[in-house]
This record gives C-alpha cells, sequence and structure tokens, in this order.
C-alpha cells in the first residue's frame, strides 16, 4: 500500500519557517517546504547559519510557494552566539512584519520566545545538551547553563512542542522538564533512488565527520578488518575551523542531493555507527533506496528500525565490523535487510509528515466558523525572555492550555512505530473514501 498520500486541502497558510544551513535541518525544512506548497500553503523559509551555498538556493528556488531568506550569523550552538542570536531575532521580527505569517515554524531554540505575531511550533531535532550526554555519558558543563535556560525558555514559549522521535521527547523531559503535550512527529523525505540501479559491494556512511556523535572514526577504525570499501560523505571541517581526518576511508566531501542519491542507489550496505541520532535522516533516505542497514544501537535508532537493521553498540567495534561481516558474507540476508528496510521506509515520506504538521497547524488557528486553539488574544511573547533567557509564567500556561486541543498523535502508546503508522495510513486513507 502506498503511504504517501496527498493531505486533505483546507485553508492555505502563510508560513515562517527557520531553520539553519549547517546539517539535516535544512534537508528537512526543504522536504517539509515542499510537501506543504504542494498541498497550496506558501512558506517563506528563514535560513541562518552559513550563508546558504549555490547549491542550497537553487534547491530553494526550484520549489513554487517557496522564498528563501538568510542571514549569516552564528547558531545558538556555536561559541560566544548571543550578540548574533539577538540580531537575527531583530531581522526575524523584521520579516514577520514584512511576511504577516499565520504561524511561525522554528526550527531552532534561538528564537521561539521573541515577541511573534502568530502562533509558534517548537521542533527539537537535537540539542546541546542531549547530545553532551549521549557523547560523554555526563551532564553537560556549567559553561552550557545559559544556553540550556535559554532553550528551557524557549520550549516553555512554544505553543506546541514537536519531537521527531519518542527517544527525543525523552531527552527533552530528561534536560528540560517537566513539559506538556511534546508530540511527536518522524521525519520523512522525498529522497527516491535511481530507478534500475544494481547494488555494488561498498559501504557507504554520511555525517559531519568532526561530529562525535555520527562515530564515523569508529567506522573508519575497522575498515582494515572488512573487504568492501567504505566512503563517506560529509563535511569535514568544524564551525571553529578544525579539521577532521579519517583514514582507511574514502572521502567524497559535502555532495549535492542528486550526488547523494546515486551513492544511496549503489551501497549495498550503509552504516552509522552513531552515539546520538534523535532521528536519522541519512538512515532514512539509504533505506529508500534499498540499502541493508547497520546502525548504532541506540534507543532512537531501535525505534524505528527495530527489525530492519543490524545494531551494533557505538563503543564495540568488533560488534560493528561482525555485523557488516555478516551481510557481506551472506547475500541472501543482505537482500533480506535491504528489502525490509525499504518496506519501512515507505511509511516515512514528506507528504506524510507534512499532512501531520497541517493538522497541528489547523489546531492552532483559528477555523473559519468559530474560535480555535490559539484564539486567547495576541500571540505575543515578552522579548525579554530572549535576551534574559527566564521563562515567562503567561507564556507557559498559554502553551499548556492551546496544547490540550491539538490532535492526537498517530502512534499510540505500546505500539511499534511501524504498526502504528500503518494504522495510521489506513485510517486516513478509510476516511479519504468514505
Amino acid at each position: 500500500m502506498d503511504a504517501d498520500f496527498t493531505a486533505l486541502a483546507g485553508e492555505p497558510h502563510r508560513i515562517l519557517m527557520t531553520c539553519d544551513t549547517v546539517g539535516g535541518v535544512w534537508r528537512y525544512a526543504i522536504d517539509l517546504s515542499r510537501a506543504l506548497c504542494l498541498s497550496g500553503n506558501t512558506v517563506t523559509l528563514a535560513a541562518m547559519g552559513p550563508a546558504p551555498s549555490r547549491a542550497q538556493q537553487a534547491e530553494a528556488a526550484a520549489i513554487d510557494g517557496l522564498t528563501l531568506r538568510s542571514r549569516a550569523c552564528r547558531l545558538i550552538w556555536m561559541d560566544d552566539p548571543w550578540r548574533d542570536v539577538r540580531e537575527a531575532g531583530d531581522w526575524l521580527l523584521r520579516l514577520a512584519e514584512e511576511v504577516r505569517p499565520d504561524l511561525v515554524h522554528a526550527n531552532d531554540f534561538g528564537h521561539v520566545a521573541l515577541a511573534w505575531p502568530a502562533p509558534v511550533l517548537c521542533v527539537a531535532h537535537s540539542c546541546v545538551a542531549s547530545w553532551w550526554r549521549a557523547v560523554h555519558r555526563v551532564e553537560a558543563p556549567p559553561q552550557w547553563d545559559r544556553y540550556r535556560a535559554h532553550v528551557r525558555s524557549a520550549l516553555l514559549a512554544s505553543d506546541i512542542i514537536v519531537a521527531p522521535s519518542r527517544a527525543m521527547a525523552a531527552a527533552l523531559q530528561t534536560e528540560y522538564g517537566p513539559l506538556r503535550g511534546i508530540r511527536v512527529i518522524p521525519n520523512g523525505t522525498h529522497g527516491v533512488a535511481p530507478a534500475n540501479c544494481k547494488k555494488r559491494e561498498l559501504i557507504f556512511a554520511a555525517g559531519r565527520l568532526w561530529d562525535e556523535a555520527k562515530n564515523l572514526n569508529r567506522l573508519a577504525a575497522i575498515a582494515p578488518g572488512v573487504p568492501w570499501p567504505i566512503y563517506i560523505a560529509g563535511q569535514d571541517c568544524a564551525p571553529d575551523g578544525a579539521r577532521a581526518t579519517l583514514f582507511n576511508v574514502n572521502h567524497l566531501g559535502v555532495l549535492r542531493p542528486a550526488a547523494m542519491q546515486r551513492w544511496f542507489a549503489r551501497a549495498a550496505i550503509y552504516a552509522l555507527p552513531a552515539r546520538y541520532e534523535p532521528f536519522g535522516l541519512s538512515i532514512l533516505e539509504a533505506a529508500q533506496a534499498g540499502c541493508a542497514l547497520v546502525l548504532g544501537d541506540i534507543p532512537s535508532l531501535r525505534e524505528f528500525w527495530e527489525g530492519a537493521a543490524l545494531f551494533a553498540h557505538p563503543d564495540d567495534g568488533d560488534a560493528l565490523r561482525d555485523a557488516l561481516l555478516r551481510l557481506i558474507d551472506d547475500d541472501a540476508l543482505r537482500a533480506r535487510f535491504g528489502a525490509r528496510a525499504r518496506r519501512r521506509a515507505m511509511f516515512m515520506t514528506a507528504v506524510r509528515m507534512a499532512d501531520e504538521y497541517l493538522a497541528l497547524y489547523d489546531g492552532l488557528l483559528p477555523s473559519p466558523s468559530g474560535r480555535g486553539v490559539g484564539d486567547e488574544g495576541p500571540h505575543k511573547r515578552d522579548a525579554s525572555i530572549l535576551r534574559e533567557s527566564v521563562p515567562s509564567p503567561g507564556a507557559s500556561r498559554s502553551r499548556s492550555a492551546r496544547v490540550r486541543s491539538a490532535p492526537p498523535l498517530p502512534v499510540g502508546e505500546g505500539k511499534s512505530w511501524a504498526e502504528g503508522a500503518r494504522t495510521s495510513v489506513r485510517s486516513r486513507l478509510a476516511g479519504n473514501h468514505a
């Protein structure tokens, strides 16, 4: 059954969406924006961080209904970002006056608590505190206290909080809780592997080489014990200018989306022994292309790929090598796991993701026939929250009142993600044809 059904047509929305240009959030924002625009909505994408590359600008320009605006600045997780965060906030508010959005979809914590003129949905793709705990096994040190306070203020000021996995939602509660009304919407993508591409005897991986969470150095360390070549795509230069070098593997650099799709299509195996991965968009793209998966054994990846991948503890190089060798040595097993991954991925499309977000948008906005979930009054936040990183009690109460009326998650408690997704798709399709 094709899970990529079109979202039900409703009143089109003007959406102001923030994102950064550094990692997977850009891919998420582009895929989501494309699906939202196909449904008749318009999106202004406010991109921050390094200036968008020519390839990124071309991606955005190809989407009818999407307008890209950008500002080069430090992001909240970078060293000493606060002046840039404040000035970018002023820029965003000027942009909001120009765009007059119905809703703000924030993909960063830096600017959720601004005095926005519309409801705000905050997506917690990742955070430094949970990254630090996963990578270093301890709480983030005091130097991150201001960041932590700022993120908590953002979460309390948000009208709805979304996480890409239950594991990330639990991490938010651990680091910043108690929080109410966190919704889980798994990411989706438009990625389609080239047709009739024969799998080759190679292992592919993708991620920022300098990011300890990706754990790509572990993959490089075991490469001499694996007969197939390993190719890794991704940036090797960290924001502070330091370069990461991996031996025993072939570094491809940063690839354009079309080139990434070709590598996914060719690779028989995709490996990512991650220590921290709140969702893992590259894994989804690999699964869509029918790669057999070898992944880090962490809760978020088990959540989505249990039964459709082999797992190895991030610290266990022997287990990682053995998992790769199992797939290399057994053609039937490799084909079976590639097919399982592809079947699992069919439910995680960009259109399905957009459909779930549109349901949340509709819950936040007034309906034409009466009061909606956001009708208590103007959606103004106290601008001092951004400067001082102190929660606003009014913002917290307002958020909680609105969240209670938001639509329920499609995935029920106690179900596997795949089981819940299949049930959701069947029920929505039945409703569409009733």
